[in-house]
């Protein structure tokens, strides 16, 4: 499938009368932001709209109002056009997957990971910082109305996907998006303070011995953290709660690559890279089947800790 343009797929959204929104599974601010947005968006506009998610919504983001209006499952509805948003692969909308692929209506993938392939009749792929970047310009493009809380939802994936404004390939157009939303009603203050300030003292703890075991290699221009199942007293792990500890490395002195490594389960680990600018983490993270943007990406390694470490650590040196 070759990419398609902004205009293509507002063309499409304005031919769309009952829509299907699909977010990827282990969803994040950006997805969920993108897909809330959309569908709020086209309801008002008088279509028929929903989000769908597989997976259910981690707990912190239960301050945005008007998250729980996403569904876990397909409604009996009967749709003439389904939307993937933040996803570069059909893949990642998890027990959708099928359904999308077999639609026999239109499809639309919104997207701006460097990876996307581009599975969807109308691809509309933009290299930027957050899908609710695309999303925005394709609302306001289209004429459709930004109200408050869709200005909050969009609002949530642009400050979480592009790291509070801190990623390499933020640029002005982003901060013109931030402005709007802003002036739409949009609270930055409280989103910022949610996603990046507020946290438990359980996860205020676990950060402190994560960063305590940091480990350094490549002359310190690599910087390695462990989350260890064993952490969590042999319980489940949800990911989200050590978002953001990635970043952290990146602020010391000659660290250009930063690889936070989650145990999920024995020998089986996510990893998450971000870069300073100076590697493309896309191409590490393609080393074992991942991808994602040229500064943020991830995948996943099985495999025991210290070959996990020492696979990710020769990847990155072949890429700097």
């Amino acid at each position: 499938m070759t990419n398609s343009s902004i205009s293509e797929a507002l063309k499409q959204l304005d031919n769309a009368k009952k829509i299907a929104v699909f977010c990827h599974a282990k969803p994040d601010g950006d997805t969920l932001g993108s897909g809330l947005a959309l569908a709020a968006a086209l309801n008002n506009a008088g279509k028929v709209a929903v989000a769908c998610c597989d997976d259910t919504i981690p707990e912190k983001y239960g301050f945005i109002e008007g998250i729980s209006s996403i569904k876990r499952s397909i409604p009996k509805i009967e749709f003439d056009t389904f939307i993937c948003v933040d996803c570069s692969d059909v893949s990642r909308i998890g027990v959708f997957a099928n359904a999308f692929t077999s639609f026999k209506g239109k499809t639309i993938n919104i997207d701006h990971h460097v990876s996307n392939k581009k599975f969807a009749s109308c691809n509309c792929v933009v290299q930027c910082p957050a899908t609710c970047q695309i999303v925005t310009e394709l609302l306001t493009g289209g004429g459709y109305e930004i109200d408050k809380e869709i200005a909050n939802f969009l609002m949530l994936g642009l400050i979480t996907d592009s790291g509070n404004f801190s990623h390499i390939d933020v640029t002005g157009k982003t901060f013109e998006t931030a402005a709007l939303l802003s002036k739409c009603g949009a609270n930055s203050s409280n989103i910022n303070y949610e996603m990046f300030l507020r946290k438990t003292k359980f996860k205020a703890m676990l950060f402190g011995k994560v960063i305590n075991e940091m480990r350094f290699a490549l002359d310190d221009r690599l910087a390695l953290i462990t989350v260890k199942l064993e952490y969590f007293g042999g319980n489940s792990v949800d990911g989200s709660i050590t978002e953001g500890f990635v970043d952290f490395p990146l602020t010391i002195d000659g660290v250009e690559v930063s690889v936070s490594m989650l145990e999920v389960k024995k020998r089986q680990y996510k990893i998450s890279f971000r870069s300073n600018g100076k590697v493309n983490v896309n191409a590490v993270a393609a080393t074992f089947g991942g991808g994602g943007h040229i500064f943020a990406s991830g995948c996943m390694i099985t495999g025991e800790l210290e070959e996990v470490i020492e696979k990710i650590t020769y990847a990155v040196y072949q890429n700097i």
